[in-house]
């Protein structure tokens, strides 16, 4: 009779769940809507992704071909509006094609590592005991090297590259996203519906699948939105050390070590690179916070 009553329960939680995070959202939406930060963030962010996608529509000129006779052609110039790097090729075409590159190797491995992250941040809260300690004292091996020094090794290893860039990046962000979802996950196995589903008969993937990771995801999605900031800075800075995407690929971080030779004769079109990296950053850092405080309205 116990069991019936369980099962009672948790179909009267998932007909609550199919009216509740309808409010629940639409509250957040609005929160969001009535943040001016927010909402310059989201159109930076809007404007960057989309010049990156729509690149070929924007512009005529080739990001790979160059003429040394223009060479550092300073920003107003006539044909090259943000003027040329030290081979002369057009840095508004190179800014808008790398900007595709520096997106996704900055996106992608924020995405995997959250996966990744999440399940096993989840499953060692979940299950505990020896299986929790296995899997945590793996994730903090990582911990005993700074983050950046560890990509840097990762990508060294595997060879230069843009998939090697993500594949280092997504390693170093694993172990902090699992550390959020163990954290956040503790907080929701010991809730009744969670018990209600294991005694309803529920396997450990279903109630991890439909329990906990559904529970678990506001905290872990808005801590993997500031990390995508992060990851851009670190795809930047392997580039700019050889790391990621081969010359002549336009790149943000390449195009900084490309040019920093040249920082004394145009430092304003050298910056240009470093500009949208530290815009794009903190853009997304702030559409986090200001995530992080839409999902904590109440309105159910």
């Amino acid at each position: 009779m116990a069991t019936f009553e369980l099962v009672g329960q948790i179909q009267d939680m998932q007909q609550t769940a199919a009216v509740t995070p309808r409010s629940y959202y639409r509250e957040v939406v609005e929160h969001l809507r009535r943040d001016p930060v927010a909402i310059c963030a989201l159109a930076v962010l809007v404007l960057i992704v989309g010049s990156a996608v729509l690149a070929p529509w924007l512009t005529s000129l080739d990001p790979l071909e160059g003429n040394i006779v223009d060479r550092l052609l300073p920003i107003g110039s006539a044909g090259h509006v943000l003027g040329t790097d030290e081979q002369g090729r057009d840095i508004l075409a190179r800014l808008l094609f790398g900007g595709s590159l520096s997106l996704l190797a900055g996106i992608i491995p924020v995405l995997i590592a959250t996966g990744i992250g999440t399940l096993i941040g989840a499953a060692a809260a979940y299950f505990g005991g020896l299986i929790e300690a296995v899997l945590m004292r793996v994730m903090d091996v990582s911990y005993a090297f700074p983050a950046l020094l560890l990509a840097i090794g990762i990508a060294a290893a595997l060879g230069a590259g843009v998939t090697s860039s993500i594949v280092a990046i997504t390693i170093v962000l694993i172990p902090p996203v699992s550390r959020v979802a163990l954290s956040a996950t503790r907080q929701v196995v010991v809730q009744e519906y969670v018990e209600a589903a294991r005694v309803a008969g529920a396997s450990a993937r279903q109630i991890i699948q439909y329990q906990l990771v559904p529970n678990i995801a506001s905290p872990i999605f808005v801590y993997s939105s500031g990390l995508v900031g992060l990851a851009i800075i670190s795809a930047a800075g392997l580039s700019f050390l050889g790391l990621g995407e081969a010359p002549p690929a336009p790149e943000w971080g390449a195009m900084l070590n490309n040019m920093r030779g040249s920082v004394y004769v145009a430092p304003v079109v050298v910056t240009l690179p470093g500009a949208l990296i530290f815009v794009t950053s903190v853009a997304f850092n702030v559409l986090s916070d200001s995530l992080r405080d839409a999902l904590d309205v109440r309105g159910v």
